[in-house]
């Protein structure tokens, strides 16, 4: 039947070959403009937003900026063409691209004369709240919609795509296939609790009805147990994608909604298989960054504020970036960072206790004070930590390791899991977990089971440490918090 399907459409006449002219292509951003420039003296029409105007008696200057880039367009018109333009309006104008006169950049947009060619196309109240001033990140947290229009901020977000397209390049590298775990889920894979349970809202306005999914469903806080199926089949795979954690927690470094790298290796036994990947992961997007050959490095400290400490900023993300890159990573064990702490003579404000693991003063500490840089912490008590852990010789610490940052503390954890089916089962009955809601998951330990090992790295925390940011609220477009959804 199939052959004969064949025959018959090898048959059917073929249609000549017709090839269509696009007719119209995007306009190309300002950031193009500048890297590729159109000829001199050509004319074009540039769209963006007033960032600022200056008129003067014969000649008023515009910048100009589509959120493309830290450097804005200098456009040159005439006063009578810029008499209605205000900060903040979306505007369309139409010039010759000319050699700047001014040092700050190569180029200029000359505006052509007659009001045709300067053209409002989008209008802003007098009260427009981002004016050539400086807002204070609390105050521009208050205007969801448009604070991402700040140079600043828009720096922010270019270099978060900008790591993005790395890592994707990275593993794309490394030979990892990237997949698409399930956002909602059946399963608590970190144990906490700290879940966010869902329903229809038809089903919770009406009682009677059964569960849309048929038994209890959550936003996922984490895709591992997920990943770990697909790296069966696959050997190596990764993902980036929300996750969600219920926590009461209203710092800086937390949020309800984020977004998590997380990546599941087959054939790995070691976990320092696993920290030296995770350290030539990050290096690989820290590398493009010492030699800014794409610009990125530039473009984020050009779209630091204008604040007296600027240069500082500067020196101190480039110092950061290079030790980032030119060391080699310290690891101790938990108990080595225990003991460190404990022979430092400093007084933190949570005390130090073995079986209640490292609070963020301390991770901070150690990566910042003690080793002034990354460090690894490897081989935790297996009670602080989840039940897919591998236990380690001693019968007392799991395989395990977390990535501590200065300013930031842990970006990164992750594991060898156990792959051995009896002891995972041993464990899940130890720690009085049902059994039944995971029979999926330790099917994977009772069909060619294999030493496996992976990691999560939290994304936002990841860009706060390389762009400099204090507030993960800063790094993701609309973040997400207790008491905080406000779009």
């Amino acid at each position: 039947m199939l052959s004969s399907r064949l025959r018959l459409t090898r048959s059917l006449p073929t249609a000549p070959l017709r090839l269509y002219r696009c007719q119209h292509t995007l306009p190309p951003s300002i950031a193009q403009l500048f890297k590729t420039p159109p000829p001199l003296d050509g004319e074009l029409t540039v769209q963006g937003y007033v960032k600022s105007v200056r008129s003067l008696k014969k000649v008023a200057f515009v910048d100009l900026n589509d959120g493309s880039t830290s450097s804005n367009l200098m456009c040159v018109l005439t006063p009578e063409q810029a008499e209605t333009l205000k900060t903040g309006q979306s505007v369309s104008f139409t010039g010759q691209w000319v050699q700047s006169k001014g040092k700050e950049q190569a180029y200029e947009l000359k505006i052509i004369p007659g009001s045709e060619n300067v053209k409002t196309i989008g209008k802003v109240p007098e009260t427009y709240p981002l004016q050539k001033k400086l807002h204070t990140l609390q105050y521009l947290r208050t205007l969801p919609t448009l604070r991402w229009r700040t140079n600043y901020l828009a720096s922010v977000l270019r270099f978060r795509s900008f790591t993005d397209s790395k890592l994707h390049d990275f593993f794309n590298k490394e030979g990892f296939f990237k997949t698409n775990p399930p956002i909602v889920t059946s399963s608590d894979c970190e144990g906490a609790g700290e879940l966010f349970q869902i329903e229809s809202k038809s089903i919770l306005e009406d009682s009677k009805k059964p569960p849309f999914f048929g038994k209890n469903a959550y936003l996922t806080v984490s895709t591992q147990l997920h990943l770990e199926v697909l790296c069966a089949s696959l050997g190596k795979v990764w993902t980036l994608s929300p996750t969600f954690r219920a926590e009461m927690s209203d710092t800086n470094r937390h949020l309800a909604e984020f977004w998590m790298l997380e990546a599941e290796i087959a054939f790995v036994d070691s976990v320092h298989q696993l920290t030296r990947f995770t350290e030539n992961m990050i290096k690989h997007v820290v590398k493009d960054l010492v030699e800014d050959k794409n610009g990125a490095a530039t473009d984020l400290l050009n779209g630091q504020r204008s604040t007296d400490d600027v240069d500082q900023v500067v020196e101190k993300l480039t110092k950061r970036w290079n030790n980032l890159y030119e060391t080699r990573w310290a690891s101790v064990t938990y108990l080595e960072a225990l003991q460190i702490l404990k022979d430092s003579g400093k007084e933190f404000k949570i005390p130090l206790k073995y079986e209640d693991g490292l609070a963020s003063e301390h991770e901070k500490w150690l990566a910042g004070e003690y080793f002034k840089g990354p460090v690894f912490v490897t081989d935790y008590p297996k009670e602080i930590k989840p039940f897919y852990m591998r236990l380690n010789d001693d019968n007392k610490t799991v395989a395990c390791f977390d990535l501590l940052v200065p300013d930031v503390g842990e970006i990164i954890g992750g594991s060898v899991r156990e792959h051995d089916g009896a002891k995972l089962d041993r464990e899940i009955k130890e720690r009085g977990m049902k059994r039944e809601e995971l029979d999926w998951y330790m099917s994977t330990r009772e069909n060619g089971t294999m030493p496996h090992g992976g990691f999560g790295l939290g994304f936002e925390r990841l860009v706060c440490y390389l762009s400099g940011v204090e507030n993960v609220r800063d790094v993701i477009p609309f973040p997400r918090a207790h008491e905080e959804c406000e779009a």
